[in-house]
């Protein structure tokens, strides 16, 4: 079944959209790293495979998604991790960590969900809490296009997407220190989220479009 949805998948892609990738330079060149996105639509989730063409990833997505009997099926297929958003979800964190050490690659949305509004909503702090305590490498990715609106639209005239994606640098982010810890992780989802946004359109930056650490960004080119 993975071989026919390694098939599917890219040919459903390139007949509804006409993608452009861009800082494939900047992807380490093993596993073993975060792939930390936005997330504007529905069709983010199979863009990941796509994108990589490697199906050593994983993806988290919705606990409620379990429920539905076709979300079960592609989480099968398509390595996905079902996880509770609303609280501490330890055996999601275990499987996760243990994934990394076997040399998968994880991507992830740390807005947790896509953005309805076609922009960016705070990011939420479990991938920087991770990312931070086992000295992950985070590579942020903007997706540029994929607005379920734009999406829908185009299908009904018969055109296909244009949808850019792009990888910026990566980086580390430091390990926690004994005190304020809580204020030190918000910093850190908005360092990820920040270098997300920089590389997106200001329409799509939302939460974090007057965000000072992106202004930083913007100014110094980082």
């Amino acid at each position: 079944m993975k071989k026919f949805l390694r098939w599917l998948i890219p040919a459903v892609l390139k007949l509804i959209t006409v993608i452009e990738p861009s800082g494939y330079e900047n992807l380490p060149e093993k596993g073993g790293f975060v792939i930390a996105v936005n997330h504007l639509g529905f069709l983010d989730v199979p863009m990941a495979f796509y994108a990589l063409d490697n199906w050593n990833l994983f993806i988290p997505v919705a606990e409620k998604w379990k429920e539905n009997p076709l979300w079960r099926w592609l989480g099968r297929h398509l390595n996905l991790i079902f996880v509770d958003r609303f609280k501490p979800d330890l055996k999601a964190m275990r499987e996760m960590i243990k994934r990394m050490e076997e040399g998968q690659t994880l991507v992830i949305a740390p807005e947790g969900t896509r953005a309805r509004d076609e922009k960016m909503a705070q990011g939420k702090p479990g991938v920087a809490y991770l990312a931070s305590k086992m000295g992950w490498e985070i590579v942020p990715v903007a997706i540029i296009g994929t607005e379920d609106r734009l999406l829908i639209g185009n299908l009904k005239r018969l055109r296909r997407t244009h949808i850019k994606l792009v990888a910026g640098k990566s980086f580390v982010l430091p390990p926690f220190p004994r005190e304020n810890r809580e204020e030190i992780l918000q910093d850190y989802t908005d360092e990820i989220m920040c270098r997300i946004a920089m590389m997106l359109p200001e329409r799509n930056r939302g939460y974090y479009a007057e965000h000072p650490k992106l202004k930083e960004y913007l100014n110094s080119g980082a």
